[in-house]
């Protein structure tokens, strides 16, 4: 007797599920159709292309085997672009957290127009990437820029640097702009996890005879593992990925000085009209930033563990 009556009961629980189950693909299926279409498709034909001599404007397009990578893997172009990449990438990693890092850190200690502070260090990140690579571009001319027209008025003159046309600062300058753009994205994330560290444990610290910096050391940085995490995350891959600033400020001058993995991938595949070899580097490129980012969540979560 108990048996029929479960048997009913489990037929009608299955069918719900799989009736729900039909919803639910139905609802996917819209986003999954588009994401095909213009990602992974796009994807597993930029492989077939790297493959080829395509101009990227010719119907005519020809197999030429690992040509293209064997050429990337013998160019010195190629190679200035990985340094200057390496370089802008450790570089935008340590300054943008140490810079995010102290302002959530001011942020959270100041008792009056917190709110006012949060949003005057946020608003750079609201600026999209060509307009303040324009302002910036400005501050740094050599002959009307803020920087050189305040040191004609103080009377150090000789101390004029020509930021954006010389080899030995522009990328400088690249870095320069774009902590200035980005701290405040990452002040937010790090101030999200100072106001979720309990303050019972700062103050139990202050009456044991622990200064500030005994407090930041052995309870605040430690508690800031996960956010760190967050932060030297995408603030790596948003380094490997920068394009706008050198576009608008250097357009990878002067010669090759600051010219990126990013930009050089542009440059060949759309200036240069060699689709084919463009495509090879930004595989190269996708393969570096995976690489990167597995490295980085690797030690990061091993570091959050220890602390």
């Amino acid at each position: 007797m108990a048996n029929t009556e479960t048997i009913p009961v489990t037929a009608q629980g299955t069918a719900k599920k799989r009736k729900r189950l039909s919803y639910s693909i139905w609802f996917i299926l819209p986003a999954f159709i588009l994401y095909t279409a213009f990602v992974i498709y796009p994807t597993l034909n930029s492989v077939n292309l790297s493959f080829t001599s395509w101009d990227g404007v010719s119907d005519e397009i020809r197999y030429i085997g690992f040509d293209n990578f064997v050429e990337m893997f013998r160019s010195e172009r190629v190679y200035n672009a990985l340094k200057n990449t390496l370089i802008l990438s450790l570089s935008l990693v340590v300054l943008e957290n140490i810079a995010a890092l102290i302002l959530a850190i001011l942020v959270d200690q100041v008792r009056w127009f917190k709110s006012l502070f949060r949003s005057i260090f946020y608003f750079p990140v609201l600026l999209s990437g060509i307009v303040m690579g324009f302002v910036w571009a400005i501050i740094f001319n050599f002959n009307f820029g803020v920087i050189s027209q305040l040191l004609d008025r103080i009377g150090l003159s000789d101390w004029k640097i020509d930021w954006l046309g010389n080899p030995n600062y522009a990328l400088l300058a690249i870095i320069i702009t774009t902590v200035w753009k980005g701290s405040g994205y990452y002040m937010i994330i790090y101030l999200a996890g100072l106001q979720g560290i309990p303050p019972e444990l700062n103050e139990a610290a202050a009456i044991d005879g622990a200064n500030r910096w005994q407090r930041f050391r052995h309870i605040t940085f430690p508690l800031l593992a996960s956010a760190m995490t967050v932060s030297v995350m995408l603030s790596m891959i948003g380094a490997l990925k920068i394009f706008d600033q050198i576009a608008v400020m250097t357009d990878g001058g002067p010669g090759f000085a600051t010219e990126t993995l990013t930009y050089i991938v542009y440059k060949v595949g759309f200036g240069e009209l060699r689709q084919g070899y463009g495509t090879a580097l930004s595989l190269m490129l996708f393969v570096l930033i995976l690489i990167v980012s597995l490295i980085q969540i690797k030690l990061l979560r091993k570091r959050e563990v220890q602390m």
